[in-house]
């Protein structure tokens, strides 16, 4: 071997690490980077339900009998009630549903977490409207902040779930990037919230999973949810929700404080000084 091709080697070698490299950059795109704008809610205004999915189990409806009316068409505001003629929602669930749909149209206000001032919950947050979600990503951990009232969720990353998590508002959220997708697998919630704004009920036994994907070429952020509970729905659904940017600042807004009841939603109030 000479001295010029035993320099060459080296050259070669050094060039085919280079493609390889490059090669692997592209086959492991960056994580997607939500946290440049806010995310609202398409969904606001359009009365608060998921959106189908094709092929999916049938998710609940307004009740024919009893219309919705959202707030600003002109007309007194209406409440959910639910159609309870879905065949995927399991017994014991719609009695509990038919109890709150009777006492609902008996004159009861409608619970929702976000009057409440309560959290609401996977998939309920997925629902909030009318304020921007924010997000804060690193390398271990996404926050999501919902910035009606400051709900926050934790999603750690990289991780396994815990053996038998503690039932939470919230739950035990882990997740991982797939390519420019954001999956966030949640359990361990517990039974003080409901699924949707029909105000179903579950059981300890909910299984979220939801995929956060900019779309639309980073216009629109949506994202598709699968729920199982198998002791209140005979088969998993799915459905998805939409986010448009929102380029107002995040600013705080006080929910329970600044609720100045003029009906009863039924806000936490402390019955004794914290300090």
């Amino acid at each position: 071997m000479n001295g010029s091709s035993s320099k060459a080697l080296p050259a070669a070698v050094a060039a085919s690490l280079i493609s390889l490299a490059t090669l692997a950059d592209a086959q492991s795109p960056l994580p997607p980077d939500f946290t440049t704008t806010g995310w609202l809610n398409e969904n606001t205004f359009r009365g608060g339900e998921f959106l189908p999915v094709d092929g999916s189990p049938p998710l609940n409806h307004q009740d024919p009998a009893h219309p919705f009316v959202p707030n600003n068409r002109g007309a007194q505001p209406t409440y959910r009630i639910a159609d309870l003629s879905n065949p995927n929602v399991k017994q014991w669930a719609k009695d509990v549903m038919k109890k709150d749909n009777d006492e609902v149209l008996a004159g009861k206000i409608a619970y929702t977490a976000r009057q409440s001032c309560k959290p609401a919950g996977v998939p309920g947050f997925d629902l909030f409207g009318f304020q921007p979600v924010y997000f804060v990503q690193s390398p271990k951990e996404v926050v999501m902040i919902y910035s009606g009232d400051m709900q926050i969720r934790h999603v750690y990353l990289d991780v396994a779930h815990s053996v038998n998590p503690k039932p939470s508002w919230y739950g035990e959220s882990v997740g991982h990037y797939e390519g420019d997708t954001l999956v966030i697998d949640t359990i361990g919630l517990n039974t003080k919230t409901h699924v949707d704004n029909y105000r179903t009920p579950h059981t300890e036994k909910l299984h979220v999973v939801e995929r956060w994907k900019m779309i639309e070429k980073g216009k629109t952020l949506q994202v598709t949810l699968a729920i199982e509970d198998p002791d209140t729905y005979n088969q998993p659904w799915m459905a998805t929700q939409r986010y448009q940017r929102a380029q107002d600042p995040m600013t705080e807004e006080i929910c329970a404080e600044g609720n100045m009841m003029l009906f009863d939603y039924g806000v936490p109030v402390a019955s004794r000084p914290d300090f």
